[in-house]
């Protein structure tokens, strides 16, 4: 299973800074694939609202880190703590700076989570001010954090990580069984009578080589209050048509490199991949969403154009009846 650097579940965001405040969500960097992933949910109706999207609370710098700013959400903070990642600061920096310079000067009123890749190693940080609506609190292990207000209570967040840590798959796949552990009838307190977790839900992925606010993985889901429609689970539904969980030998395995040489990683335009073995294989390309691409075989080298292919995660899976191993591969 690949090792995830980090994961930050937060509480979401206010749409009106007098009245309003947010509930759950998760951002999280994957040490491997470089990955920046963000997903949430909250009893907001967005239609009311006027948004035009549905995931702006998280914002994503593709292989650096992952900002949620929430409760009594204000973009300016978010672009703040966008603006002093950009600068290099650690997560710990960005919350300190954003608590000094809120642009109400209310920090208390606010919920941040951060991750990032500082020098290779895990850094994450997060920020519950101690106005936003009960219950609240944060959980943070040793590569993620789970944050929350106007909860139903601790299982909420104890369920999310729970959750998280066991699911399979890569990280949109984490993000989604997180979310799952959520869904719960009042888990946003305010949705009670909604018979719902929340009024809207997304996940978004962005991979090493996308455009700053445009990742390859988004899909979202926004219901209106009282439709009794649980947004957790009409996203899974969607998640499912766009992403596959299930394909569970495109897992990394560690003993790759012992068998296999793979150069260069990333490219743009071909790769070459060795065996240090004398045994036959055969070889599947497989995109982030677990579709294949390409199957061919394998005796002791292959060349591969892969400048047909867009930027992006893949995986090179080699198997015969004694081993199958799996590599992920970047495509510039």
């Amino acid at each position: 299973m690949k090792k995830l650097i980090l994961v930050s579940i937060l509480a979401i965001f206010a749409i009106q800074p007098a009245n309003s405040q947010d509930t759950f969500s998760i951002v999280a960097v994957d040490s491997i694939t470089g990955e920046v992933g963000s997903a949430g949910a909250s009893c907001v109706d967005l239609f009311q609202a006027g948004l035009s999207n549905d995931d702006f609370l998280g914002q994503l710098i593709p292989n650096v880190g992952a900002i949620n700013t929430q409760a009594y959400y204000i973009p300016a903070n978010q672009t703040n703590a966008t603006n002093r990642m950009n600068l290099g600061e650690t997560p710990s920096q960005i919350i300190s700076w954003l608590v000094a310079n809120d642009v109400q000067s209310q920090p208390q009123r606010r919920q941040y989570g951060i991750a990032a890749i500082i020098n290779g190693s895990p850094e994450t940080a997060a920020h519950t001010g101690s106005s936003t609506d009960n219950y609240k609190n944060h959980i943070i292990g040793p590569y993620y954090s789970i944050q929350g207000n106007i909860l139903l209570g601790q299982e909420v967040l104890d369920s999310m990580e729970s959750r998280f840590l066991n699911a399979s798959g890569d990280l949109a796949c984490k993000l989604m069984a997180a979310l799952q552990g959520a869904n719960m009838v009042g888990a946003d307190t305010r949705c009670s009578s909604n018979g719902t977790s929340s009024l809207f839900a997304f996940v978004k992925v962005a991979q090493p080589a996308d455009v700053f606010g445009k990742p390859s993985f988004n899909v979202s889901v926004r219901t209106a209050n009282n439709s009794g429609v649980e947004p957790i689970d009409s996203l899974q539904t969607k998640f499912d048509l766009a992403h596959n969980c299930d394909n569970l030998s495109l897992t990394v395995t560690e003993d790759f490199q012992k068998f296999f040489s793979i150069y260069p990683n990333p490219s743009s335009d071909a790769i070459t991949i060795e065996s240090k073995t004398e045994k036959f294989y055969d070889l599947f390309l497989f995109d982030i969403a677990g579709k294949l691409m390409l199957q061919d075989s394998f005796d002791k080298t292959k060349n591969l154009n892969i400048s047909q292919y867009k930027g992006g995660t893949y995986f090179i899976k080699m198997t015969n009846v004694n081993r199958t191993v799996v590599k992920q591969i970047i495509i510039e």
